[in-house]
Protein backbone atom coordinates (compact mmCIF):
# COMPACT_ATOMS: atom_id res chain seq x y z
CA UNK A 1 0.00 0.00 0.00
CA UNK A 2 2.79 2.41 0.90
CA UNK A 3 4.51 1.74 -2.43
CA UNK A 4 1.27 2.40 -4.33
CA UNK A 5 0.80 5.72 -2.55
CA UNK A 6 4.38 6.75 -3.30
CA UNK A 7 4.07 5.78 -6.97
CA UNK A 8 0.75 7.60 -7.33
CA UNK A 9 2.18 10.67 -5.65
CA UNK A 10 5.20 10.65 -7.93
CA UNK A 11 3.08 10.38 -11.06
CA UNK A 12 0.67 13.11 -10.03
CA UNK A 13 3.54 15.28 -8.85
CA UNK A 14 5.27 14.93 -12.21
CA UNK A 15 2.14 15.87 -14.12
CA UNK A 16 1.51 18.83 -11.82
CA UNK A 17 5.13 19.93 -12.29
CA UNK A 18 4.74 19.81 -16.08
CA UNK A 19 1.57 21.89 -15.79
CA UNK A 20 3.35 24.45 -13.59
CA UNK A 21 6.37 24.53 -15.92
CA UNK A 22 4.06 25.37 -18.82
CA UNK A 23 2.48 28.26 -16.89
CA UNK A 24 5.72 29.74 -15.56
CA UNK A 25 7.48 29.21 -18.90
CA UNK A 26 4.91 31.40 -20.62
CA UNK A 27 6.00 34.37 -18.53
CA UNK A 28 2.67 34.68 -16.67
CA UNK A 29 1.24 33.04 -13.57
CA UNK A 30 -2.55 33.30 -13.75
CA UNK A 31 -4.51 32.47 -10.61
CA UNK A 32 -6.72 29.99 -12.45
CA UNK A 33 -7.82 29.44 -16.02
CA UNK A 34 -10.32 27.19 -17.74
CA UNK A 35 -7.41 25.25 -19.22
CA UNK A 36 -5.94 24.67 -15.76
CA UNK A 37 -9.27 23.41 -14.43
CA UNK A 38 -9.51 21.01 -17.36
CA UNK A 39 -6.02 19.72 -16.65
CA UNK A 40 -6.76 19.11 -12.96
CA UNK A 41 -9.97 17.31 -13.93
CA UNK A 42 -7.91 15.02 -16.19
CA UNK A 43 -5.47 14.41 -13.34
CA UNK A 44 -8.40 13.24 -11.23
CA UNK A 45 -9.42 10.82 -13.98
CA UNK A 46 -5.84 9.62 -14.21
CA UNK A 47 -5.84 8.98 -10.47
CA UNK A 48 -9.05 6.92 -10.77
CA UNK A 49 -7.58 4.79 -13.56
CA UNK A 50 -4.40 4.22 -11.59
CA UNK A 51 -6.49 3.05 -8.61
CA UNK A 52 -8.36 0.57 -10.81
CA UNK A 53 -5.12 -0.81 -12.26
CA UNK A 54 -3.49 -1.15 -8.85
CA UNK A 55 -6.47 -2.94 -7.34
CA UNK A 56 -7.62 -5.10 -10.24
CA UNK A 57 -4.78 -5.88 -12.64
CA UNK A 58 -4.06 -9.61 -12.87
CA UNK A 59 -0.49 -9.24 -11.60
CA UNK A 60 1.25 -6.79 -9.30
CA UNK A 61 2.44 -3.84 -11.34
CA UNK A 62 6.01 -2.58 -11.49
CA UNK A 63 6.04 1.12 -10.43
CA UNK A 64 8.94 2.13 -12.70
CA UNK A 65 7.42 0.44 -15.73
CA UNK A 66 4.02 2.08 -15.18
CA UNK A 67 5.70 5.45 -14.57
CA UNK A 68 7.68 5.34 -17.81
CA UNK A 69 4.66 4.04 -19.73
CA UNK A 70 2.53 6.96 -18.53
CA UNK A 71 5.22 9.47 -19.45
CA UNK A 72 5.85 7.94 -22.87
CA UNK A 73 2.14 7.89 -23.64
CA UNK A 74 1.80 11.54 -22.68
CA UNK A 75 4.76 12.65 -24.82
CA UNK A 76 3.90 10.45 -27.82
CA UNK A 77 0.51 12.16 -28.08
CA UNK A 78 2.24 15.44 -29.05
CA UNK A 79 4.18 14.91 -32.29
CA UNK A 80 6.60 12.36 -33.84
CA UNK A 81 9.72 14.22 -32.70
CA UNK A 82 8.90 14.68 -29.01
CA UNK A 83 10.02 11.72 -26.91
CA UNK A 84 10.88 10.71 -23.36
CA UNK A 85 14.47 9.47 -23.10
CA UNK A 86 15.40 6.99 -20.40
CA UNK A 87 18.94 7.43 -19.02
CA UNK A 88 20.18 4.81 -21.49
CA UNK A 89 18.41 6.47 -24.43
CA UNK A 90 19.72 9.89 -23.41
CA UNK A 91 23.26 8.56 -23.50
CA UNK A 92 22.62 7.20 -27.01
CA UNK A 93 21.41 10.62 -28.13
CA UNK A 94 24.56 12.24 -26.80
CA UNK A 95 26.62 9.69 -28.72
CA UNK A 96 24.75 10.62 -31.92
CA UNK A 97 26.03 14.18 -31.90
CA UNK A 98 29.65 12.96 -31.69
CA UNK A 99 29.32 11.19 -35.04
CA UNK A 100 30.98 7.95 -33.81
CA UNK A 101 29.09 4.87 -32.53
CA UNK A 102 28.80 1.11 -32.96
CA UNK A 103 25.89 0.05 -35.14
CA UNK A 104 24.51 -0.49 -38.65
CA UNK A 105 24.39 3.00 -40.16
CA UNK A 106 20.75 3.80 -40.87
CA UNK A 107 18.47 6.76 -40.20
CA UNK A 108 15.06 5.58 -38.95
CA UNK A 109 11.63 6.99 -38.15
CA UNK A 110 8.10 5.78 -37.40
CA UNK A 111 5.64 5.70 -40.32
CA UNK A 112 2.12 4.34 -39.87
CA UNK A 113 3.21 2.80 -36.55
CA UNK A 114 5.99 0.88 -38.32
CA UNK A 115 9.73 1.39 -37.85
CA UNK A 116 10.89 2.69 -41.22
CA UNK A 117 14.27 3.48 -42.81
CA UNK A 118 14.68 7.10 -43.91
CA UNK A 119 18.02 6.39 -45.56
CA UNK A 120 21.14 4.26 -45.08
CA UNK A 121 24.37 6.13 -44.39
CA UNK A 122 27.01 5.82 -47.08
CA UNK A 123 29.63 3.06 -46.76
CA UNK A 124 28.14 1.54 -43.59
CA UNK A 125 27.14 -2.12 -42.93
CA UNK A 126 23.46 -1.38 -43.66
CA UNK A 127 24.32 0.41 -46.90
CA UNK A 128 26.59 -2.42 -48.06
CA UNK A 129 23.99 -5.06 -47.10
CA UNK A 130 21.44 -3.39 -49.39
CA UNK A 131 19.06 -1.76 -46.93
CA UNK A 132 16.98 0.83 -48.79
CA UNK A 133 15.13 4.03 -48.02
CA UNK A 134 11.51 3.34 -47.01
CA UNK A 135 12.27 -0.25 -45.93
CA UNK A 136 10.07 -1.35 -43.04
CA UNK A 137 11.94 -2.97 -40.12
CA UNK A 138 9.22 -5.29 -38.86
CA UNK A 139 11.40 -7.24 -36.42
CA UNK A 140 14.78 -7.05 -34.68
CA UNK A 141 16.23 -10.40 -33.61
CA UNK A 142 12.83 -11.98 -34.27
CA UNK A 143 10.99 -9.56 -31.96
CA UNK A 144 8.29 -7.40 -33.54
CA UNK A 145 9.00 -3.68 -33.65
CA UNK A 146 5.33 -2.71 -33.51
CA UNK A 147 4.83 -0.25 -30.66
CA UNK A 148 8.59 0.29 -30.36
CA UNK A 149 9.72 3.94 -30.33
CA UNK A 150 12.76 5.17 -32.22
CA UNK A 151 15.13 5.34 -29.25
CA UNK A 152 14.20 1.81 -28.16
CA UNK A 153 14.96 0.61 -31.68
CA UNK A 154 18.27 2.48 -31.71
CA UNK A 155 19.29 0.70 -28.51
CA UNK A 156 18.59 -2.69 -30.07
CA UNK A 157 20.29 -1.91 -33.37
CA UNK A 158 23.49 -0.56 -31.85
CA UNK A 159 26.12 -2.72 -30.22
CA UNK A 160 29.82 -3.64 -30.12
CA UNK A 161 31.80 -3.78 -33.33
CA UNK A 162 31.84 -7.30 -34.79
CA UNK A 163 28.57 -8.39 -33.18
CA UNK A 164 25.69 -9.48 -35.40
CA UNK A 165 22.07 -8.36 -35.43
CA UNK A 166 19.29 -9.71 -37.62
CA UNK A 167 16.62 -7.34 -38.89
CA UNK A 168 13.51 -8.41 -40.78
CA UNK A 169 12.73 -6.11 -43.71
CA UNK A 170 9.44 -5.69 -45.57
CA UNK A 171 9.36 -3.71 -48.80
CA UNK A 172 7.22 -3.43 -51.88
CA UNK A 173 7.60 -6.52 -54.06
CA UNK A 174 8.36 -8.90 -51.18
CA UNK A 175 5.74 -11.53 -50.35
CA UNK A 176 7.10 -11.87 -46.82
CA UNK A 177 9.76 -10.17 -44.68
CA UNK A 178 13.37 -10.77 -45.64
CA UNK A 179 15.98 -11.29 -42.93
CA UNK A 180 19.28 -9.41 -43.07
CA UNK A 181 22.03 -10.59 -40.72
CA UNK A 182 24.35 -7.59 -40.45
CA UNK A 183 27.66 -7.30 -38.63
CA UNK A 184 27.88 -4.10 -36.60
CA UNK A 185 30.82 -1.79 -37.11
CA UNK A 186 32.09 1.48 -35.69
CA UNK A 187 30.06 4.06 -37.55
CA UNK A 188 32.16 7.15 -38.07
CA UNK A 189 29.79 9.53 -39.73
CA UNK A 190 32.06 11.42 -42.07
CA UNK A 191 29.78 14.36 -42.59
CA UNK A 192 31.80 16.01 -45.37
CA UNK A 193 33.29 14.75 -48.62
CA UNK A 194 34.73 16.88 -51.38
CA UNK A 195 36.61 17.03 -54.67
CA UNK A 196 37.16 19.25 -57.69
CA UNK A 197 35.18 18.25 -60.76
CA UNK A 198 36.17 19.15 -64.31
CA UNK A 199 39.07 21.06 -62.84
CA UNK A 200 37.39 24.23 -61.67
CA UNK A 201 34.02 23.14 -60.16
CA UNK A 202 34.03 22.26 -56.47
CA UNK A 203 31.85 19.47 -55.07
CA UNK A 204 31.03 19.54 -51.34
CA UNK A 205 28.91 16.71 -49.97
CA UNK A 206 27.45 17.24 -46.47
CA UNK A 207 25.73 14.06 -45.23
CA UNK A 208 24.80 15.21 -41.70
CA UNK A 209 25.34 18.01 -39.18
CA UNK A 210 27.27 16.80 -36.14
CA UNK A 211 29.80 18.49 -33.86
CA UNK A 212 32.57 18.31 -36.48
CA UNK A 213 30.69 19.47 -39.58
CA UNK A 214 31.75 23.13 -39.60
CA UNK A 215 35.43 22.26 -39.15
CA UNK A 216 35.21 19.67 -41.93
CA UNK A 217 33.51 22.14 -44.30
CA UNK A 218 36.15 24.82 -43.69
CA UNK A 219 38.95 22.29 -44.18
CA UNK A 220 37.38 20.98 -47.41
CA UNK A 221 37.00 24.47 -48.89
CA UNK A 222 40.62 25.33 -48.05
CA UNK A 223 41.84 22.11 -49.65
CA UNK A 224 39.88 22.73 -52.85
CA UNK A 225 40.94 26.39 -53.09
CA UNK A 226 44.62 26.23 -52.13
CA UNK A 227 45.73 23.31 -54.28
CA UNK A 228 44.60 24.66 -57.66
CA UNK A 229 43.21 27.69 -59.44
CA UNK A 230 40.21 29.52 -57.96
CA UNK A 231 36.88 27.75 -58.19
CA UNK A 232 34.48 28.90 -60.89
CA UNK A 233 31.54 27.28 -59.15
CA UNK A 234 30.59 25.15 -56.14
CA UNK A 235 28.02 22.38 -55.77
CA UNK A 236 26.84 21.78 -52.18
CA UNK A 237 25.13 18.38 -52.02
CA UNK A 238 22.55 18.14 -49.20
CA UNK A 239 20.57 15.22 -50.61
CA UNK A 240 19.57 12.51 -48.13
CA UNK A 241 20.99 14.67 -45.33
CA UNK A 242 18.63 14.05 -42.36
CA UNK A 243 19.84 17.08 -40.40
CA UNK A 244 21.44 17.29 -36.98
CA UNK A 245 22.63 20.18 -34.84
CA UNK A 246 21.01 23.58 -35.38
CA UNK A 247 24.13 25.55 -34.45
CA UNK A 248 26.17 23.66 -37.05
CA UNK A 249 23.60 24.42 -39.77
CA UNK A 250 23.73 28.11 -38.84
CA UNK A 251 27.53 28.24 -38.82
CA UNK A 252 27.87 26.35 -42.11
CA UNK A 253 25.39 28.77 -43.73
CA UNK A 254 27.48 31.67 -42.38
CA UNK A 255 30.54 30.32 -44.20
CA UNK A 256 28.88 31.25 -47.51
CA UNK A 257 27.08 34.46 -46.50
CA UNK A 258 28.45 37.95 -45.87
CA UNK A 259 25.26 39.22 -44.25
CA UNK A 260 21.54 38.61 -43.94
CA UNK A 261 19.29 36.46 -41.79
CA UNK A 262 20.04 32.72 -41.72
CA UNK A 263 17.04 31.36 -39.83
CA UNK A 264 14.61 32.35 -37.10
CA UNK A 265 12.68 30.27 -34.59
CA UNK A 266 9.34 30.97 -32.95
CA UNK A 267 7.32 28.99 -30.42
CA UNK A 268 4.57 29.51 -27.85
CA UNK A 269 6.79 31.21 -25.25
CA UNK A 270 9.02 34.27 -25.78
CA UNK A 271 12.28 32.48 -25.00
CA UNK A 272 11.92 30.38 -28.16
CA UNK A 273 11.93 33.44 -30.42
CA UNK A 274 15.45 33.75 -31.84
CA UNK A 275 17.01 35.08 -35.00
CA UNK A 276 20.41 34.09 -36.40
CA UNK A 277 22.33 36.54 -38.62
CA UNK A 278 25.33 36.00 -40.91
CA UNK A 279 28.63 37.73 -40.18
CA UNK A 280 31.06 39.09 -42.78
CA UNK A 281 34.29 37.21 -42.11
CA UNK A 282 35.96 38.50 -45.27
CA UNK A 283 36.74 35.03 -46.66
CA UNK A 284 33.43 33.98 -48.24
CA UNK A 285 33.68 32.28 -51.64
CA UNK A 286 32.96 34.66 -54.54
CA UNK A 287 31.96 31.93 -57.01
CA UNK A 288 28.34 30.99 -57.91
CA UNK A 289 26.76 28.08 -56.03
CA UNK A 290 24.22 25.34 -56.67
CA UNK A 291 22.70 23.39 -53.78
CA UNK A 292 21.35 19.88 -54.46
CA UNK A 293 18.30 18.84 -52.41
CA UNK A 294 15.76 16.01 -52.38
CA UNK A 295 13.12 14.47 -50.13
CA UNK A 296 15.79 13.07 -47.88
CA UNK A 297 17.02 16.60 -47.10
CA UNK A 298 15.56 17.40 -43.69
CA UNK A 299 15.77 19.78 -40.75
CA UNK A 300 19.28 21.29 -40.54
CA UNK A 301 19.91 20.72 -44.25
CA UNK A 302 16.67 22.57 -45.02
CA UNK A 303 17.90 25.47 -42.89
CA UNK A 304 21.05 25.73 -45.01
CA UNK A 305 19.17 25.39 -48.31
CA UNK A 306 16.60 28.00 -47.28
CA UNK A 307 19.24 30.44 -46.03
CA UNK A 308 21.35 30.28 -49.18
CA UNK A 309 18.36 30.51 -51.51
CA UNK A 310 16.48 33.31 -49.71
CA UNK A 311 19.66 35.40 -49.50
CA UNK A 312 20.22 35.02 -53.24
CA UNK A 313 23.47 33.12 -52.68
CA UNK A 314 22.64 29.79 -54.34
CA UNK A 315 20.32 28.12 -56.81
CA UNK A 316 18.46 25.01 -55.55
CA UNK A 317 18.35 22.01 -57.88
CA UNK A 318 16.73 18.60 -57.38
CA UNK A 319 13.46 17.73 -55.66
CA UNK A 320 11.25 18.95 -52.83
CA UNK A 321 12.73 18.53 -49.34
CA UNK A 322 11.41 16.48 -46.41
CA UNK A 323 9.63 19.32 -44.59
CA UNK A 324 10.79 19.06 -40.96
CA UNK A 325 10.50 22.62 -39.79
CA UNK A 326 10.37 22.09 -36.03
CA UNK A 327 12.96 22.61 -33.30
CA UNK A 328 13.49 20.17 -30.43
CA UNK A 329 15.00 21.08 -27.06
CA UNK A 330 16.58 18.33 -24.94
CA UNK A 331 15.73 18.95 -21.29
CA UNK A 332 17.77 16.80 -18.83
CA UNK A 333 15.91 15.44 -15.79
CA UNK A 334 17.29 14.74 -12.32
CA UNK A 335 17.42 10.94 -12.66
CA UNK A 336 19.63 11.01 -15.77
CA UNK A 337 16.74 10.78 -18.20
CA UNK A 338 15.66 13.60 -20.50
CA UNK A 339 12.75 15.04 -22.38
CA UNK A 340 13.18 15.78 -26.08
CA UNK A 341 10.41 18.27 -26.70
CA UNK A 342 9.31 20.23 -29.76
CA UNK A 343 9.44 23.85 -28.61
CA UNK A 344 9.41 25.94 -31.78
CA UNK A 345 9.20 26.08 -35.56
CA UNK A 346 11.94 27.56 -37.67
CA UNK A 347 11.48 29.98 -40.54
CA UNK A 348 13.63 30.68 -43.57
CA UNK A 349 14.96 34.25 -44.00
CA UNK A 350 11.89 35.36 -45.98
CA UNK A 351 9.63 34.25 -43.11
CA UNK A 352 8.40 30.97 -44.61
CA UNK A 353 7.70 27.93 -42.43
CA UNK A 354 8.50 24.72 -44.30
CA UNK A 355 6.89 22.43 -41.70
CA UNK A 356 5.18 19.52 -43.52
CA UNK A 357 5.60 21.28 -46.88
CA UNK A 358 9.31 21.34 -47.55
CA UNK A 359 11.34 23.56 -49.85
CA UNK A 360 10.82 23.42 -53.59
CA UNK A 361 13.96 23.65 -55.75
CA UNK A 362 14.37 26.51 -58.19
CA UNK A 363 14.93 23.91 -60.90
CA UNK A 364 13.16 20.57 -60.56
CA UNK A 365 15.38 17.72 -61.78
CA UNK A 366 14.21 14.16 -61.22
CA UNK A 367 16.74 11.41 -60.73
CA UNK A 368 16.53 9.11 -63.73
CA UNK A 369 18.65 6.23 -62.44
CA UNK A 370 17.94 3.43 -59.97
CA UNK A 371 20.24 3.17 -56.98
CA UNK A 372 21.30 0.06 -55.12
CA UNK A 373 20.47 1.67 -51.80
CA UNK A 374 17.98 4.30 -52.87
CA UNK A 375 14.29 4.08 -53.75
CA UNK A 376 13.30 2.95 -57.20
CA UNK A 377 12.51 5.64 -59.76
CA UNK A 378 9.15 7.34 -59.18
CA UNK A 379 8.81 5.65 -55.77
CA UNK A 380 7.15 7.81 -53.11
CA UNK A 381 9.66 8.81 -50.46
CA UNK A 382 8.85 9.30 -46.80
CA UNK A 383 8.34 12.93 -45.80
CA UNK A 384 7.38 14.82 -42.64
CA UNK A 385 3.76 15.06 -43.81
CA UNK A 386 3.60 11.24 -43.90
CA UNK A 387 4.40 10.91 -40.18
CA UNK A 388 1.43 10.28 -37.91
CA UNK A 389 0.76 13.19 -35.57
CA UNK A 390 3.08 15.63 -37.37
CA UNK A 391 2.70 19.35 -36.73
CA UNK A 392 0.52 20.96 -39.42
CA UNK A 393 2.12 23.19 -42.00
CA UNK A 394 1.45 26.88 -42.40
CA UNK A 395 0.10 28.71 -45.44
CA UNK A 396 2.57 29.84 -48.04
CA UNK A 397 4.59 26.61 -48.10
CA UNK A 398 5.96 24.89 -51.17
CA UNK A 399 3.90 22.74 -53.47
CA UNK A 400 4.58 19.04 -53.81
CA UNK A 401 7.01 17.68 -56.35
CA UNK A 402 8.19 14.34 -57.63
CA UNK A 403 11.79 13.19 -57.68
CA UNK A 404 14.49 11.69 -55.51
CA UNK A 405 18.19 11.95 -55.03
CA UNK A 406 21.39 10.00 -55.03
CA UNK A 407 24.80 10.36 -53.44
CA UNK A 408 26.70 9.07 -56.49
CA UNK A 409 28.91 11.50 -58.32
CA UNK A 410 27.69 10.33 -61.73
CA UNK A 411 23.97 10.94 -61.23
CA UNK A 412 22.07 13.23 -63.57
CA UNK A 413 21.16 15.75 -60.85
CA UNK A 414 24.82 16.39 -60.09
CA UNK A 415 25.68 16.49 -63.79
CA UNK A 416 22.97 19.11 -64.30
CA UNK A 417 24.39 21.22 -61.46
CA UNK A 418 27.95 21.03 -62.81
CA UNK A 419 26.84 21.87 -66.36
CA UNK A 420 24.81 24.78 -65.00
CA UNK A 421 27.83 26.24 -63.21
CA UNK A 422 30.07 25.76 -66.24
CA UNK A 423 27.59 27.55 -68.49
CA UNK A 424 27.21 30.28 -65.85
CA UNK A 425 30.77 31.47 -66.40
CA UNK A 426 30.31 31.26 -70.16
CA UNK A 427 27.25 33.51 -70.08
CA UNK A 428 28.97 35.95 -67.72
CA UNK A 429 31.74 36.34 -70.27
CA UNK A 430 29.38 37.02 -73.18
CA UNK A 431 28.84 40.58 -74.33
CA UNK A 432 25.30 41.85 -74.70
CA UNK A 433 24.29 43.99 -77.66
Amino acid sequence: MKRRIMMKGALLGLLALILLWGIVGSGTVPASTAGDQGMYKNLKTFNEILDIIENNYVEEIEPKKVMEGAIQGMISSLDPHSVYLSPEMYRELQVDTKGVFGGLGIEITIKNDVLTVVSPIEDTPAFIAGIKADDQIVAIEGKSTRGMNIMEAVQKLRGPRGSEVTISIMREGLAKPKDYAIIRDIIKVRSVRYERMDGDIGYLRISSFNENTLDEVVKALKEMILKKDPLKGLVVDLRNNPGGLLDQAVRVSDVFLKDGKIVSTKGRIPSTEKSYEAQDDGDELPCPMVVLINRGSASASEIVAGALRDNGRALLVGAQTFGKGSVQAVIPLNDGSALKLTTAKYYTPNGTSIQATGIMPDILVELDRKEKNGPDEKETILQEKDLEGHLPGESGGSKAAEGEGSMKKWDNQLKYAVDLLKSWSVFEGMKTR
